[in-house]
């Protein structure tokens, strides 16, 4: 059975930083690409970030700069290191763990996400 565990979400002041964690059990990490998803109440599911098997990442543009995200395969684990939080950081954020087989069919897998608010 596939798990997929954040942890590390809680209330920030603005400019403040927090890190968050994804456990994942149930898969061969290393090749998996991993990413960060985010919903705040009312809009859409958006990409964060995200990191692939080899270690490439690509950003939201509304984050660069600020958030970075990074892997160790021995943990079976990923993070998002955010800082210079911002209000508009509010949401719901989430993991993600995906990987194209031959023929182009996605396994994906998800989270239940952990609640990150940005408030003074």
């Amino acid at each position: 059975q596939v798990q997929l565990v954040e942890s590390g979400g809680g209330l920030v002041q603005p400019g403040g930083s927090l890190r968050l964690s994804c456990a994942a059990s149930g898969i061969i990490f290393s090749i998996y690409a991993m990413g960060w998803y985010r919903q705040a109440p009312g809009k859409q599911r958006e990409l964060v970030a995200r990191i692939t098997s080899g270690g490439s990442t690509n950003y939201a543009d509304s984050v660069k700069g600020r958030f970075t995200i990074s892997r160790d395969n021995a943990k079976n684990t990923v993070y998002l290191q955010m800082n210079s939080l911002k209000p508009e950081d509010t949401a719901v954020y989430y993991c993600n763990a995906d990987r194209v087989l031959v023929g182009g069919l996605v396994m994906d897998y998800w989270g239940k996400g952990t609640m990150v608010t940005v408030s003074s």
